[in-house]
This record gives C-alpha cells, sequence and structure tokens, in this order.
C-alpha cells in the first residue's frame, strides 16, 4: 500500500515505514504529523482524488530536523575580475511514515 501526498509545494510517493526527508516543518522531534493532501491512494484499489482524496490522511513521525549538506555556487563575470563564493546548507525534517488511513 503507497500513497502520494503534497506538503510544501512538493509531491511524495511514500509506504508505511519509509523515511522520507521533507522540507522545514514547524514541528518538533518525536511528535507526530498528519498530512491530509492526500492526492492518490493505493490499498485494495487505486483512488486518485479530484484534487484530494477524502477522508485520506497520512500520519508520520518526526525524527529529525536539520540541515542538508553545503552545496557551492561560483558567480563569476568574465573580463571584470569579479568572482563570489557563496554557500547554501537547506533545512530539513526527517519523517518515518506510520499509517497511512484512507
Amino acid at each position: 500500500m503507497f500513497a502520494v501526498i503534497e506538503t510544501c509545494g512538493k509531491q511524495y510517493k511514500v509506504s508505511e515505514g519509509d523515511i522520507v526527508f521533507v522540507e522545514k516543518l514547524n514541528v518538533a522531534e518525536g511528535e507526530k504529523v498528519t498530512f491530509d493532501k492526500v492526492l492518490a491512494v493505493s490499498g485494495e484499489q487505486f483512488v486518485v482524488g479530484a484534487p484530494y482524496v477524502d477522508g485520506a490522511s497520512v500520519v508520520a513521525n518526526v525524527v529529525k530536523n536539520g540541515k542538508a549538506k553545503k552545496i557551492y555556487v561560483l558567480k563569476y563575470k568574465a573580463k571584470k575580475n569579479e568572482k563570489k563564493k557563496i554557500g547554501h546548507r537547506q533545512d530539513y525534517t526527517k519523517i518515518q511514515i506510520e499509517k497511512i488511513v484512507g
């Protein structure tokens, strides 16, 4: 059984027991979070919502809040002797899917 959920403007295909890295949520570690925006659910039948499936939800446990590995962006302008190195670390929330209802 799997479900397709939408959170933070992105879609994720999840099954029970999966560990997923999503954009930062304002939830503390160890708490449960419920996703109500379920786009599709696969069980006995495959149900697709328009846009969301009625009565479907996904319950997950927040494992960790953290920052991803640093990426570097180099800005360079030719013939101007101008270089700039910029780093960025994206915040994330690591969740474990516990239950798919629907």
